[in-house]
């Protein structure tokens, strides 16, 4: 069964989603300008999904982890404390993060479960940190279109759609690996 924290992803992704469907709906030959901040919002919005779910999935294990009940005293509240204080800082979702939390708080190594199709740990890895340098690149440098100068987009139609399936591939493979390894 999918994680509370999964099924809030789902919801949340659509986000980037119908941002990607609102670009295709006013995109013409020659596309307007401003069609490509959808793009490129699309993209931030969809790791700030994965993001969340990381956070959350994270947070509903070390729920799991040490139960709900107010049994467990001081340790289990510094264990929540600490996992809360580490959350603060978390930030841009890029696999050493990823893999400090869950190794850290769960003794899990979550990139074992990053296998599916036709990826494995080291590709999802690799593919994971250009979504997040990419993103950082867009939110912090805008890398908005110039007027009047021709030049390559920050985020391209065919990526921005493959990033999404990625994103959502890598999350529903890291639930189902903390499921199956709490």
């Amino acid at each position: 069964m999918a994680s509370q924290a999964l099924q809030s992803f789902n919801h949340v992704i659509q986000d980037a989603v119908d941002l990607l469907a609102h670009f295709d709906a006013i995109n013409s030959q020659p596309p307007p300008d401003s069609a490509e901040v959808l793009k490129r919002a699309s993209l931030v919005m969809a790791l700030a999904a994965l993001e969340t779910y990381i956070e959350d999935r994270i947070s509903e294990a070390a729920g799991q982890v040490v139960g709900r009940g107010g049994s467990g005293g001081r340790i289990r509240e510094f264990y929540l404390d600490s996992l809360q204080n580490d959350l603060k800082y978390f930030h841009t979702p890029t696999p050493d993060r990823v893999g400090r939390l869950f190794e850290k708080y769960l003794q899990i190594n979550v990139f074992e479960g990053w296998v599916w199709n036709n990826y494995d740990q080291v590709r999802a890895k690799k593919h994971l940190n250009a979504i997040a340098k990419k993103r950082g690149d867009i939110a912090h440098r805008s890398l908005r279109p110039v007027g009047g100068q021709p030049s390559a987009h920050a985020v391209t139609r065919e990526d921005l759609r493959k990033h999404i399936r990625f994103i959502q591939d890598l999350a529903a493979a890291t639930d189902r690996h903390i499921e199956a390894n709490l």
